[in-house]
């Protein structure tokens, strides 16, 4: 089992989230989605990353940018580094995945939720993108407005946050391997494939 905790406001976790994909089904692993809010996490236990945004190594955020375009450009993916409104307030498109999830609607609402902001610059903290997202993926805007405001669907929000925190969780995408075995973003790809490689070995 890969468990997969993800917030679509994170660019890096656009390219996890699709390079994980791939590397799962050729190892015929299942994949738990765990949305999360980042915020949260930044908030409570890593508030070095707005520091590092209030005062950027100029250096380091050139080298950011050219990294960032390397790795959209073998990925095969859209990445604007630094769209208009960013940070971003994910917490809608967040709610919305819990809210998809039984219906099976997750990977494909969190990868329009990713494609319209990453790629199309456009503010999925605003109704009227969450809405065009939930045309894009055949969901009903209306219902899907009632369904976020749910506490169950904000409870189970917050308690996945919480829940990567206490597992030694500081940011987006966290992955891991067979609960205890923790990766952190996407470069790690590597280092999950080395280890489904041993698990399957193992295995044999």
């Amino acid at each position: 089992m890969i468990e997969f905790f993800f917030d679509c406001s994170s660019p890096w976790t656009y390219l996890a989230f699709h390079n994980i994909q791939p590397l799962a089904k050729e190892f015929g692993v299942e994949i738990s989605w765990r949305p999360i809010l980042v915020g949260g996490i930044f908030n409570t236990i890593n508030p070095s990353v707005y520091a590092s945004r209030d005062k950027p190594i100029e250096a380091k955020a050139r080298y950011m940018k050219k990294d960032m375009a390397d790795w959209a450009r073998s990925t095969g993916l859209a990445i604007k580094m630094r769209p208009t409104v960013f940070p971003v307030n994910s917490v809608k498109a967040m709610r919305g995945c819990i809210l998809l999830a039984p219906e099976g609607k997750l990977v494909e609402f969190a990868r329009t939720v990713f494609e319209i902001y990453w790629g199309e610059d456009k503010d999925i903290s605003q109704d009227a993108v969450l809405t065009e997202v939930c045309q894009r993926v055949g969901v009903d805007p209306a219902k899907f407005v009632a369904g976020i405001g749910q506490q169950a669907v904000k409870d189970q929000l917050k308690a996945n946050t919480d829940e990567v925190m206490a597992r030694g969780g500081f940011g987006s995408p966290t992955i891991f391997l067979d609960k205890t075995d923790m990766y952190f973003g996407n470069d790690r790809m590597p280092l999950i494939r080395e280890a489904l490689q041993r698990r399957k070995a193992s295995a044999a």
